[in-house]
Parts: structure tokens; sequence; C-alpha cells
């Protein structure tokens, strides 16, 4: 057969195609593949963490605890998540406010449950049990300036320090309250940093003010 029409191997690569042996041809798509990879990878968690967080809570800012219920946020934090009044409706059993201000974060979770502030807590906790090693200290009994009686807990644990409150976001009968939404804020805050917070969470607490039809 003639070598110039001979038929070339599969996979064959030409020498000038080749380095150490590789298809240069390639490197390009290559490349390419691996930059995608590495944005994807690196480069969008740190623009992500490059860009702050701006949605600082102001003076006059109330937040939106659903059907009617309300909350004063302290200001100078930042609402990473939430509504506050005026805004889209929130729903008292789906709620879910978060508010951070360096290392310390407030958690607002509303949901449905029938019964006390202190059956609500015991559920919320023995839920958490195995996750969530520390030690807890004794309760308290907390009132909002509106008149809701919740109880409190501080906890402690390797990781900080903060606190438990729960409430029956209701006015009313024991009937009407034991039905009503239930309420959980939760407060961590760095090693000894708790006490930096501790009058704004304290603040918080007792802004917190039922519905006008609860």
């Amino acid at each position: 057969m003639d070598l110039a029409t001979r038929r070339a191997p599969d996979g064959w690569v030409p020498v000038e195609h080749r380095v150490v042996g590789l298809d240069r041809r390639s490197f390009l798509p290559g490349l390419v593949t691996l930059a995608v990879a590495l944005v994807l990878i690196y480069g969008l968690p740190a623009l992500n963490a490059a860009i702050p967080w701006d949605n600082e809570v102001r003076a006059g800012d109330v937040l939106d605890l659903g059907a009617g219920a309300t909350a004063v946020p302290p200001p100078g934090w930042q609402l990473e998540d939430g509504t506050l009044t005026g805004g889209a409706a929130a729903s008292p059993t789906s709620l879910r406010v978060v508010l951070v201000r360096g290392g310390s974060t407030i958690v607002l979770t509303g949901a449905a449950f029938t019964g006390g502030a202190a059956a609500f807590l015991d559920q919320v906790q023995r839920s958490e049990d195995d996750d969530t090693p520390g030690v807890d200290g004794p309760r308290g009994t907390v009132i909002t300036a509106s008149g809701l009686v919740g109880v409190v807990q501080g906890r402690g644990g390797p990781g900080g320090d903060g606190l438990d409150a729960a409430f029956k976001v209701a006015a009313g009968t024991p009937a009407e309250i034991d039905a009503a939404p239930a309420l959980l804020v939760r407060v961590k805050a760095p090693p000894g940093q708790f006490e930096q917070v501790r009058d704004e969470v304290a603040a918080l607490l007792r802004s917190i003010t039922p519905g006008a039809g609860r």
C-alpha cells in the first residue's frame, strides 16, 4: 500500500500537535473547564463573603410576626430574614426571622402548637437534646409589655451562650391561648459576648405583642 495514502491509526496525534506526549489542541477546552470549576468552587463563595449584607434595622422598624403580632428589633442589627410591618404578610405558624450582629444571632420561629409555652419549649428542647450539647440554666418567667407571659431559659455550651424564650402569641381565655400559634426566640452569642447583647434581647422580648384580634 502507498505510504502516502495509508490511514492513520485511531487516536493518533500528529507530531506538530503534541506537547510532552499530549494533544495540545485539547489544552484550551480543558483549561476553560478547569477555570469554570475553580470559579464555582472558590470564586462565588469568596465573592459572597466579600459583599457585605446591608439590611440594617433602624429605629422605628417593627417586625411582622403574623396575624397582627409584632416585635421591635434592636436597631443596628442586620435583618437577614423576616418581614417588617407594611411588607408582605407573615405567617405565624411558618415564621422565621433572623437578626445578626457580629457573631450573635436572634432567631424567631413560629409554629402551630396546642398547649402552653412551657410545653412548647419542652418539645423544642427534647427534639434537639442529642444535637445541642451544653448546660441549661433554670427556667424563669418573662412578661412582655403587652402582658404576654412566656418562659425563658439560659443555655451555655462550648460554642457560646444564649437563651431560649417561648410564648403563645395570644391573649384571652386559657383555651384561646392554648390554641394560639407558638413563638420560639433563640439567642446565641460567642463565648463571653452574651452580656453585650443582653439588654437588647430583653427589650426585644418585652416588645412582643399579640395581634389585635387575639
